[in-house]
């Protein structure tokens, strides 16, 4: 029998990468899909491996538009069970090269884009009282990872408002889950900023030797069915998952070590 039949889940960044894997494990689940995301040639291929799932279009940084939108999803879904906040971007730029917008938008995308939504979303969910909200953090979110200052930044804040959020809704019989994935083949690294803006393009990156978005999706979901506050998600052993254990046992070395993987300049 499948774990998530009839649940409706609202997954953002539906279009590719984990939450891609996520929509087709899911409807493969007989859960009932809202995909969002901004390319809706790419939401509708996945829609069309997803029977009866539903696309929703729109920027995620677009926060004056999210009100009419989260009514209308509502209204088309009667209540949306799940949120899985996926959409995100990263980087690949020293501190000392990075401009301020370039932190503001990772901020924008990558914790106050989520943070709406949820807000929108969360009201009807303590009114019938349960719902799960999924937030895709990161290794990132834990560890301070060079080239990736303001990424961290952003997903910190997303894991500690999301653990805060846990604490307030358990009460209303809410779930919080925080997804703190490693390396998983997705487009995050050709598509991550530079410290100009600029995107970064296809190239050697050590997340495109990571995990299918399909073997992310099973951990996900295995991790969600298990009630798992926190689920990592990647290859077992590998280096970067090791770094969560590292930060908590030892972390002078995690920052060591850190420090010695920056790249140097003169």
């Amino acid at each position: 029998m499948s774990r998530f039949a009839g649940q409706w889940v609202w997954i953002t960044g539906a279009s590719a990468g984990i939450g891609k894997g996520l929509a087709l494990a899911l409807a493969a689940e007989g859960a009932r899909l809202v995909l969002s995301g901004r390319n809706k040639a790419a939401l509708d291929a996945v829609a069309a491996d997803c029977s009866g799932s539903i696309v929703e279009t729109f920027e995620a940084t677009d926060l004056d538009a999210l009100p009419a939108i989260v009514a209308r999803v509502q209204g088309a879904t009667g209540g949306v069970d799940w949120l899985i906040n996926n959409a995100g971007i990263s980087q690949r730029s020293l501190a000392l090269d990075t401009q301020f917008e370039v932190y503001r938008t990772l901020m924008e995308v990558d914790f106050f884009a989520p943070l709406r939504l949820t807000q929108l979303v969360l009201p009807a969910m303590v009114a019938r009282g349960s719902g799960r909200i999924i937030n895709n953090a990161s290794v990132a979110g834990k560890v301070g990872s060079p080239l990736r200052t303001g990424y961290c930044a952003a997903k910190h804040a997303l894991i500690g408002w999301s653990d805060a959020l846990r604490a307030e809704t358990a009460q209303h019989g809410l779930k919080v889950h925080v997804l703190t994935p490693g390396f998983v083949a997705t487009g995050i690294g050709a598509n991550a900023l530079r410290g100009d803006g600029s995107v970064k393009g296809a190239g050697d990156d050590p997340v495109d030797a990571g995990i299918s978005i399909h073997e992310a999706a099973q951990q996900i979901l295995d991790g969600i069915a298990a009630d798992r506050p926190e689920i990592p998600v990647g290859r077992a052993g590998a280096a970067e998952m090791q770094l969560l254990d590292l930060k908590r046992q030892d972390p002078e070395a995690c920052f060591a070590l850190m420090a010695q993987m920056a790249p140097k300049r003169p």
